[in-house]
């Protein structure tokens, strides 16, 4: 009888694919921690490089620091940051987490709190979602949480990881009870399936061009080559 393989080995094994396919990912690429979760509240509904004209907006106006987003004016904010898109609700999201951070006593006190109590209070600022939180989390405090964004959604469904309907936690607890927690592998596996789905894995799968394909129970079943 043919046993099914676990998720942990189903998942591992997708790893392993995708690493052997586009090789390390130098992500999340930014000069600070505090540039990342500038820029995980920025890429909300955006496209990276749009996020990357506005930081490098932000900087040259010397507002990447906590101390100089306080002080400067929502006007002023929402303008230098209007490539990423959505500016004036990302300029009142970014003061909120700003004003966050000012309180928890700045971003050095708040990375030494409980991974639980960080991540709780994240998800209390105004605009701050989960993916936005466990952003911030993996990337800029490099704690073991793993990231559920659109790309995963799709790839867990087309390999029959997941039905559809799961919540966020719910596929982030498949993540983190399949995988042992290690920030550089949930760096690494959230950054392969970016990539993945970026350039193949799309919301019309281009299986023609995908080196997955053979194993990828969702092509098989559709008979997909095109």
């Amino acid at each position: 009888m043919t046993r099914t393989p676990s998720p942990a080995r189903s998942l591992r094994r997708l790893l392993d694919a995708l690493h052997a396919i586009y090789g390390e990912q130098p992500w999340w690429p930014a000069d600070s921690p505090f540039e990342i979760m500038v820029g995980a509240v920025l890429t909300q509904n955006a496209a990276w490089s749009n996020v990357e004209k506005a930081i490098d907006r932000l900087k040259a106006a010397g507002l990447m620091s906590l101390p100089a987003l306080l002080d400067t004016t929502h006007e002023q904010m929402a303008e230098t940051i209007r490539p990423s898109g959505y500016y004036n609700i990302k300029a009142k999201r970014l003061r909120n987490l700003c004003l966050f951070l000012d309180q928890a006593g700045g971003l050095e006190a708040f990375a030494a709190w409980p991974l639980d109590d960080q991540r709780a209070a994240l998800l209390g600022v105004n605009g701050v979602g989960p993916e936005t939180a466990d952003d911030i989390l993996l990337y800029a405090l490099e704690r073991p949480v793993f990231v559920i964004d659109t790309y995963t959604r799709r790839l867990l469904q087309r390999y029959r990881l997941a039905r559809g309907d799961e919540d966020y936690e719910q596929l982030r607890a498949l993540f983190e009870q399949a995988i042992e927690q290690d920030v550089h592998l949930y760096q690494q596996y959230h950054a392969l399936i970016v990539m993945h789905g970026k350039e193949t894995c799309r919301k019309s799968p281009q299986c023609v061009r995908c080196a997955l394909t053979k194993d990828c129970p969702s092509s098989a079943a559709a008979g997909r080559q095109v």
